[in-house]
């Protein structure tokens, strides 16, 4: 896929490995990019070819008419995301909740309202920014990797879904990135404006998988390992007891 005079939408647009999208989307030619958020005046992109749109992933109504708004999209970045922090067994039930409500009905939400809009429009391309966590979970990140885990199998499973459309769907993963959500996380972080450039080279080549960073290169290959030596490992690596 080519970039050059395609129109995107992205989710999450307002700060973070969004933004860093809708900014990389512009270098490469994009015609136009719907920047969506919850409360899209915290937007400031200085482009007239950036569209800001409402659109909060745990609101349907919300999601249905940003499909309609956006009706000539050929990309869509399923980027926004939360992290509560919350464990599975002692944290609060509604986090939980919440992080599955965001990470997979969201995504799902808006991978079924635009899907139609992409078949319309030649096919396109869907782009779900996903996590090592995805693959692997700490203390602290119960709720958020099982999310993550089950956004990454769906991801999985609406490629063979929407392949018949002629929809590519590329999962994108990474391990911490220096934006809002792992400020509290102090380990190495990537520059998030490596993810976009990767995962937009990985559309052009036709990639339906990008791995960003070292980090989740290794996480990737543990799999086929003991998770006991794995997770042996990370608790080295973390500092964990």
């Amino acid at each position: 896929m080519d970039i050059t005079d395609q129109t995107a939408l992205v989710t999450g647009a307002n700060r973070g490995i969004g933004r860093e999208f809708v900014l990389e989307l512009l270098d490469r030619g994009a015609a136009r990019v719907y920047a969506t958020a919850r409360r899209p005046e915290t937007l400031d992109f200085d482009d007239a070819r950036v569209v800001p749109l409402r659109l909060d992933l745990t609101d349907h109504d919300s999601v249905v008419a940003a499909a309609r708004a956006a009706g000539d999209v050929t990309i869509v970045v399923n980027n926004a995301g939360i992290s509560t922090g919350a464990d599975l067994v002692a944290g609060d039930l509604a986090d939980i909740r919440r992080e599955f409500d965001t990470h997979f009905w969201g995504t799902l939400d808006v991978i079924r309202e635009f899907a139609p809009v992409l078949a319309g429009n030649g096919g396109g391309a869907v782009v779900n920014v996903l996590s090592a966590l995805s693959w692997f979970a700490t203390r602290g990140t119960g709720a958020y990797a099982s999310a993550k885990a089950a956004e990454w199998n769906l991801t999985n499973a609406v490629r063979l879904e929407l392949g018949a459309q002629g929809t590519l769907v590329q999962g994108v993963l990474l391990g911490a990135a220096d934006t809002d959500i792992a400020a509290s996380y102090d380990g190495p972080k990537i520059d998030p404006r490596d993810v976009p450039r990767r995962s937009l080279d990985g559309l052009e080549q036709g990639s339906i998988e990008v791995i960003v960073d070292d980090w989740t290169a290794m996480v990737k290959a543990s799999l086929a390992g003991d998770p006991a030596a794995f997770y042996a490992q990370m608790a080295e690596i973390l500092g964990a007891s």
